[in-house]
This record gives structure tokens, C-alpha cells and sequence, in this order.
């Protein structure tokens, strides 16, 4: 390509045609040119020379790089240029620009085009096994295929993807065969095992090459491996899986066989399946299980592997639940864990778990009530002939009223109609409660005298008889039993008065209610629905006494 300028010259043929006294004079116009040179084809990193041609012969030449990868050195002055070729990861186009100027003339430019070819080097492929430290490899070994040994001899190459085949061997748990490194751990072997592995490196100019890499993996002694899974913590009422289908043999096909070793006997859902369950007993303290499975191959093979199960208590607490055994919505019975209406009491707390609760007595749900006799010894749990109730959850000791004796005030001491107002502690009251009214004391019908009482008695065996606190008096409501008229078991709580006599089943609980500084009322609970009262202390109500053991 050629650029073009035009030049006026003044041109005297004779002379004295070009002094003063006139004459005639040419002006002749001369065009200024340049040329690049025609277009070429190199190869990276090759030499080459561009040669540009400027006319009239008097000017100067200036290089620039107009576009393409980068070549060093620009600008150049000079027509004459040799240069070397850029490395390219891909074939490219370079333009390059030739300024030209002479004496009196614009400068004109001529471009000139340099296709460059790339010549990627194919990558060098190489495997080499960096694990474990000490080879051979046995069986459960982590076994380490490295490619980073591989190269690209591309100045500024770099590999950009490996891909691992296995062409021969037994089948292996790999993760993932794109990466730099493959690992898969040395399997169960019956006789020694040859692998065939198959690298293909990729560049970052799509250059691919390949090797292959042969290994001998050994047999294993021991052709069962029993693998009974790790050791467990759980709580007691917890469902516990025993699973041991990650043993391995090199049969297809096993068997499984468990059997508990020690702790608290449970009773196993599939004894002679790989995957068993059982739910935790129930524990007082911490208390550790072990089992132990037995896997047979096809040919009649075993090995044996066993585990540990820690069970603690679960934190259920010191008080009885609600009694409460099913759930509801706003209208009917449904089945416990609706989304709708989530955590009821049937499906929380000591209830939910009540039929596997190992209970010392009897009673509803995970209510567990021992019977006692006047001496406070342990009677059989249908017994009739009982005078007292131990609660074997919060280790209370209840009072069990007498048979009824007659009619008010003309009944016997601890008969359950007699009723009493509440004067424990620093609460007197001079004139409030007639003795022999509504008790058969011939000095007081107050609660402080009914206690002293019983306490001389020596009754069930205890002298340290009380008024029962707010909470473990409710302890007692079972409001599973709702629409009967006595929420207690009477099984246990025999001889309750008749409601009709009071108009209420209000029990009276030791704790004076704070109704400001008066403090003349008392909390009680009624055992007909459960509900509570901050009741004046004059009045009368009735008394279950309760002591600790």
C-alpha cells in the first residue's frame, strides 16, 4: 500500500531567466509517497523485517503498533525494522503504521498487516503416587494419584483440566476424577489386584495429552470387615440406630447377626438385619451400652466389630406432667405432631413418653404412684389396705384420707370431710372458726392444729407432715381425666368428699397469696377442674397432707 503528497517546486531553466528583469519560471508540483511493504505471515516468536519505502528519498520514518497482541520497542524511527513475534495462545492479527515525512510536506502513513500463527507445544503428562509414605498399600490405605508433575513447555503455558480413567482394575469409591490429585481407598481383596489408569492433561491453548499409569493394589489377609459404625450418646426414650452396612467382604452378599454385651437389657427391632433399632430405656444416671455384630460372607466367613451407646436422662424434670394423652384442635381429637397444632401436652414432657417409662408403681400415663402402709412400707399395687401414697417422681409421701366416718363435725381425724381454715405459721384467728364445727378438734378446726396432730401420731411413719406448696399440690391434677367431676385418681386418692357438701373440692396449699399487705388469702386448688384461687384464709377448705421422705 502506498500514501501519497503533493510538493509545488519552482524549476529555472536558464539563468538569467531567474533574475530580476523578469522572464518566464516553472512551478512543478512533486508527490511525497510512503509504502509499508506488502503483508506477511510469521509464526510466534519468530524474527522478521519490515522495510518501508518513502518518497522523495529526503524524509523520515516513525513506527507506532496501531492493534494485536503487544510487540516491545514501539515507537521506531527508521525504515528498516526487525522485530520478533509475539508468544500468542491463539492466531492473531497485528497492525503496524509507517509515518512519512519530508522536507516541506504533510506527513502520509501507510499500514502494514502481521499474521501471526500460534505453535502451542502439546503438555507433558505425567503420574506419580504420593500416598501413603510406605508402599505397598494395604487394605483401608489412602492411595494418592498426583498429576502435578505434569507441564506445559509453552513459555507462559499452564495446564488447564486433568481427566483420570480407570482402563482395568476392581471398581473403587472415587469422588472425583477432574482433579489435579485422585485418591480412593485400598479395598477388601482376595487376591492381588492390577489397575490400569489412563491422565489426560488439557493446556490453556487446547493442547492434550495423555499417559498411562499401571499399579498393583495387594490382597487382603482378613476377608470380612466388620464395621459396627461409630460409638453413640443419646437420651433415654430415644430411638437408637445400629447400623453396620458399612462392613465389607468381598463376597456380594453378607449377613448381619446383633446382640447386646451389657447395660440395661433392650429389646432389638431386627437382630439378624445390618441395620437394627431400639429405644433407650429409662435411666436415672448416665449409663452405657455396648453391642456387637457378627457379618457373614456367602462363603461363610465372619469377623466381628462392636460399639458403645452412652444413654443420659432426659431433662424431664422433677414434677408431673398434665395427664394429657392425646391432642386436640379446636374442635376434636386428631393425631399428635400437626403442623397446625404443633407441641401439645401429648407429644411433650413425661406423658409423651409414658409407655416406655420404667415405673416403679402404677398410675395414668407417666403418673407412677407407690401404695405404703401405716408404717410406710411398700404394699402391693392392687392392695386395698393402704394408708399413705409415695409419688415415685417427686419423692413426696401423701396423706390418704380415712374412710368417711360419719357426719361432720361427728367424724374421725383424718376422715376427707372434715375442712379447716388457714392459720399457718405467724396467721391467727381468735373467733373466725368455732372448734368441733367443721372438724371433730374440741379446740380448732385451723389447719396448724389438724398438722400437729397428725404429727403425733407418727402417722405413715413420718413427723414432719405439711400443707403441700402451690406446685406440688397441682402435681397432683391429672387433666387427662377433664369432664369427670374429680380430676385425682382415686385408685390412689380414695375417700374424697362430695362435692355437694362445700359447693367445691378446694384444697388448700401452703402459700399465702400476695393480694397487696393484707396478704388474708391463701392459694387453693380445686380437684373438680383443676383450677386455682387466691382464697380468703378465714374460710374453709379441705387438707392433703404431704411430707417429704
Amino acid at each position: 500500500m502506498k500514501a501519497f503528497a503533493l510538493i509545488p517546486l519552482i524549476s529555472c531553466s536558464l539563468l538569467s531567466a531567474c533574475g530580476g528583469g523578469g522572464g518566464d519560471s516553472d512551478n512543478t508540483v512533486v508527490e511525497t509517497s510512503v509504502n509499508a511493504g506488502a503483508d506477511l505471515q510469521i509464526i510466534e516468536k519468530s524474527e522478521f523485517t519490515i522495510t518501508a519505502q518513502g518518497s522523495p528519498a529526503d524524509g523520515t520514518f516513525s513506527w507506532q503498533q496501531v492493534s494485536g497482541p503487544s510487540i516491545e520497542g514501539f515507537p521506531l524511527e527508521g525504515a528498516e525494522q526487525t522485530l520478533t513475534a509475539p508468544d500468542v495462545k491463539t492466531d492473531s492479527e497485528i497492525i503496524l503504521r509507517v509515518s512519512y515525512q519530508s522536507t516541506g510536506s504533510s506527513a502520509v502513513s501507510d499500514d502494514i498487516s502481521i499474521s501471526v500463527s500460534s505453535n502451542n507445544q502439546l503438555p507433558l503428562a505425567v503420574v506419580t503416587q504420593t500416598s501413603p509414605e510406605t508402599l505397598p498399600s494395604v487394605y483401608k490405605d489412602t492411595v494418592t494419584l498426583s498429576a502435578l508433575e505434569s507441564s506445559d513447555p509453552d513459555d507462559n503455558g499452564q495446564i488447564d483440566s486433568y481427566l483420570w480413567q480407570l482402563l482395568s482394575g476392581p471398581d473403587l469409591d472415587i469422588e472425583s476424577f477432574n482433579e489435579s490429585t485422585l485418591s480412593f481407598s485400598h479395598p477388601l481383596l482376595e487376591s492381588n489386584a492390577n489397575l490400569s489408569w489412563q491422565l489426560t492433561v488439557t493446556d490453556d491453548e487446547g493442547g492434550e495429552a495423555s499417559t498411562q499409569y499401571s499399579m498393583t493394589l495387594n490382597k487382603t489377609n482378613e476377608l470380612v470387615d466388620a464395621n459396627a459404625g461409630a460409638d453413640q450418646n443419646v437420651e433415654e426414650f430415644e430411638q437408637v440406630t445400629l447400623d453396620a452396612t458399612n462392613s465389607e467382604t468381598v463376597t456380594d452378599t453378607y449377613k448381619c447377626e446383633w446382640q447386646q454385651l451389657t447395660g440395661n437389657a433392650e429389646t432389638l427391632s431386627n437382630s439378624d438385619q445390618c441395620t437394627t433399632t431400639f429405644f433407650a430405656s429409662d435411666v436415672d444416671t448416665e449409663s452405657t451400652l455396648s453391642f456387637e455384630v457378627t457379618v457373614t460372607d456367602s462363603k461363610g466367613r465372619t469377623d466381628t466389630d462392636s460399639l458403645f451407646v452412652d444413654v443420659s436422662p432426659k431433662a424431664l424434670g422433677l414434677i408431673n406432667d398434665s395427664g394429657v394423652g392425646e391432642c386436640y384442635n379446636n374442635t376434636q381429637r386428631i393425631n399428635c405432631e400437626s403442623d397446625d397444632f404443633p407441641a401439645q401436652d401429648a407429644e411433650l414432657g413425661r406423658d409423651s413418653y409414658a409407655n416406655r417409662l420404667d415405673k416403679v408403681g402404677k398410675g395414668n400415663l407417666a403418673f407412677d404412684y407407690t401404695k405404703l402402709n401405716e408404717f410406710a412400707d411398700e404394699v402391693g399395687d392392687d392392695s386395698p389396705d393402704f394408708t399413705c401414697i409415695r409419688d415415685n417422681v417427686t419423692g413426696l409421701v401423701w396423706e390418704v384420707k380415712s374412710v368417711a366416718s360419719g357426719t361432720v363435725p361427728n367424724t374421725s381425724l383424718r376422715d376427707g370431710q372434715n375442712h379447716y381454715f388457714w392459720d399457718v405459721g405467724n396467721t391467727t384467728f381468735t373467733d373466725t372458726s368455732t372448734a368441733n364445727s367443721t372438724c371433730p378438734d374440741n379446740t380448732s378446726c385451723g389447719v396448724q392444729s389438724y398438722i400437729n396432730e397428725v404429727n403425733d401420731l407418727d402417722f405413715c411413719g413420718g413427723t414432719n407432715w405439711r400443707l403441700p406448696t402451690y406446685t406440688e399440690l397441682l402435681g397432683l391434677i391429672d387433666y387427662g381425666k377433664q369432664g369427670q367431676s374429680i380430676l385425682i385418681d382415686e385408685a390412689f386418692f380414695p375417700n374424697m368428699p362430695s362435692e355437694s357438701a362445700l359447693s367445691h373440692l378446694r384444697y388448700w396449699t401452703s402459700q399465702t397469696a400476695a393480694d397487696g399487705t393484707s396478704l388474708s388469702q391463701a392459694y387453693i386448688i380445686d380437684m373438680s377442674d383443676g383450677n386455682d384461687l387466691a382464697y380468703p384464709k378465714e374460710n374453709t377448705a379441705y387438707v392433703r397432707l404431704v411430707r417429704s421422705r
